[in-house]
């Protein structure tokens, strides 16, 4: 799961280029873990709307680290068949080192856009953080729904377009940085773009803010931001001193929009 949407990256070859290794995505994971002022996890709420029940049939897609399933065990092995899937090897890789083999988990390579799953397999897919990169969205829902079974569920979580994305490029927009976020698929026009498939659509929005102390770790973030070209071409201490200029009383404050999508 990849928290943010970061610049244009929406063609196959840079999302590769972006998710070809976990440590830029373990960076920006950590920074939510480290100051989020909801200390629930956007994870653990994201899991706690899943209508998972024993005997199902489980396809996630992008699932990134893997980490979101950690202590989540009993989940997994209630589940008939439980796929884990990523258009990335290495985040797929990451994944299996993450949570093994121990719980009957398919790990699988995958590509949205051509689920290779006969049709009405899985009683629920998930998708979460990852729609905005896909080059044909359309095509890429229309898959979900044809492996979908009747009354199937389809989860998928994504970022606003007022939060840490626009706060960042809004606080470097004076270095001449432009705001290059993607807008492909967020909380604003997500539901209309999946109503195009499915005949229900229910938005949940997730509360949170990231209360930052130390700044070098905001920095860090940033500089994880493979698609933020711009402002990855200023030196860090510019970008530290920025982020500086902006905290209150040793804390940087960013605001922070996400929630995910139940479709069906």
């Amino acid at each position: 799961m990849a928290p943010e949407g970061n610049g244009t990256l929406n063609d196959s070859r840079a999302v590769r280029q972006q998710y070809s290794t976990s440590a830029n995505l373990s960076t920006r994971i950590s920074i939510h873990t480290k100051y989020s002022i909801n200390q629930q996890g956007f994870g653990n709420w994201i899991v706690s709307h899943y209508d998972l029940r024993p005997g199902m049939a489980v396809l996630e897609l992008g699932c990134g680290t893997g980490e979101m399933w950690l202590g989540k065990q009993e989940m997994i092995r209630g589940c008939k068949q439980f796929v884990l899937s990523d258009f990335s090897g290495g985040m797929l890789a990451k994944a299996r080192e993450t949570l093994g083999d121990a719980d009957g988990i398919d790990y699988r390579g995958i590509d949205i856009q051509d689920i290779p799953f006969p049709d009405q397999t899985f009683d629920a897919v998930i998708a979460n953080m990852m729609l905005y990169h896909v080059p044909d969205l359309y095509r890429g829902l229309k898959e979900v729904r044809r492996v979908l079974k009747k009354g199937g569920a389809f989860y998928c979580a994504t970022f606003g377009e007022k939060g840490m994305m626009e706060y960042i490029y809004d606080l470097f927009s004076a270095c001449g940085v432009k705001n290059e976020v993607n807008r492909n698929f967020t909380l604003q026009n997500g539901k209309d773009k999946l109503l195009s498939v499915f005949h229900e659509v229910e938005c949940l929005r997730y509360e949170d803010a990231l209360e930052v102390t130390d700044v070098e770790d905001m920095v860090d973030y940033i500089c994880s931001l493979t698609g933020m070209t711009e402002l990855k071409q200023l030196p860090r201490n510019e970008i530290r001193a920025v982020l500086e200029r902006n905290m209150s009383g040793g804390i940087l404050r960013v605001p922070k929009e996400y929630g995910m999508f139940i479709a069906k």
